[in-house]
């Protein structure tokens, strides 16, 4: 057998291989119990998603990604459904993030399944962005990483004061992925900088101060405000947005608590202004304030290559297209990965 014989051989073999990581990955994802993992349900005028692994705080994994992904896009074609709601069972969390332990299993067990979940989440991500119906995102409870990506891009989002924020990536290694190279810098001064590089966590109406999410409401009417949703006749985007505002005009709980972070916006533009993580650095020591040590003792302790990929992907991604930065991002996830 010839040199070319045997590269082509190895490649079917490679592609072969590959093949049967993915359908076992599949297979053993398909079930943590006797739930599935993720809804997908017509209720009303509205096609409702519901992240199903309470007991993993929603986690996301490929098999989820491949239901919601055809679905989202049967829903925007389909003149029935004028409306898309996305939404994590239990109380604890609308989507903690993508399910790294099972992508590191896999990488440790020389399977290649990163490239596929991340491509595959990535264009789930462009995908709710570019959705042509009003796409509603409930945030109760534990909203990272992955999560974001599920709800950030859409064109509602809606916090309870049970909403914990967070991109949390420099601390595993990782960056703010899921489009974060392109929301994040988008932020009021350099707020998303700040997040992306200590990993921040905000919670509650500080989500909407954050102009994270677009509106704010009470947990305990949840349900009534997905009920008045899903009861719409042949909604517009406009009867969409008129409903989730009357609940969020409703809303008093932290009404007259300004944003934790106000008093440290200067100080937050000021020093996370930089070009380089080292003048950031630099910038905390020089100004020597309680706040700005904390976040200092706060980077430190964060990978360092992770927090120098993090800053260069937002100020790349503060000129790029979302479709850009996805690519963008999913270049730096492979090379992360391997």
């Amino acid at each position: 057998m010839g040199q070319l014989e045997v590269w082509r051989f190895m490649s079917r073999f490679n592609a072969f291989k590959r093949i049967n990581i993915i359908q076992r990955h599949l297979i053993m994802s398909k079930h943590t119990d006797a739930t599935e993992e993720v809804l997908l349900e017509k209720k009303g005028c509205a096609g409702v998603i519901t992240l199903n692994r309470p007991k993993l705080l929603n986690t996301l994994n490929l098999s989820m990604i491949q239901q919601i992904y055809p679905q989202l896009k049967k829903w925007e074609q389909d003149p029935e459904t004028f409306l898309i709601i996305i939404k994590g069972a239990g109380e604890k969390a609308f989507c903690a993030g993508g399910d790294i332990r099972v992508i590191s299993e896999a990488k440790n067990a020389n399977q290649e399944l990163a490239p596929v979940f991340f491509r595959e989440e990535y264009m789930l991500n462009n995908a709710i962005a570019s959705c042509q119906k009003p796409y509603v995102a409930l945030l109760h409870g534990i909203t990272m990483g992955g999560g974001v990506g599920l709800s950030v891009h859409g064109q509602f989002r809606v916090a309870t004061e049970k909403c914990l924020f967070a991109m949390p990536e420099t601390a595993i290694g990782l960056f703010p992925d899921v489009g974060g190279g392109y929301f994040l810098p988008r932020l009021q001064g350099k707020l998303g900088y700040f997040l992306a590089l200590t990993g921040f966590r905000l919670k509650g109406r500080d989500v909407y101060r954050a102009g994270i999410a677009t509106h704010f409401v009470d947990s305990e009417k949840l349900g009534m405000l997905e009920e008045d949703l899903l009861a719409l006749k042949s909604p517009s985007k406009e009867n969409v947005a008129a409903v989730l505002e009357n609940y969020h005009t409703e809303c008093k709980i932290d009404r007259d608590k300004s944003f934790t972070l106000e008093e440290h916006m200067d100080k937050i533009n000021s020093c996370f202004s930089a070009n380089t993580v080292e003048q950031i650095i630099e910038n905390l020591q020089q100004d020597g304030s309680s706040f700005a040590l904390e976040q200092l003792k706060v980077i430190n302790k964060m990978s360092p290559t992770s927090l120098k990929i993090t800053l260069r992907q937002l100020i790349e991604g503060s000129s790029k297209t979302l479709q850009e930065v996805l690519t963008m991002e999913y270049r730096l996830s492979q090379a992360c990965m391997f």
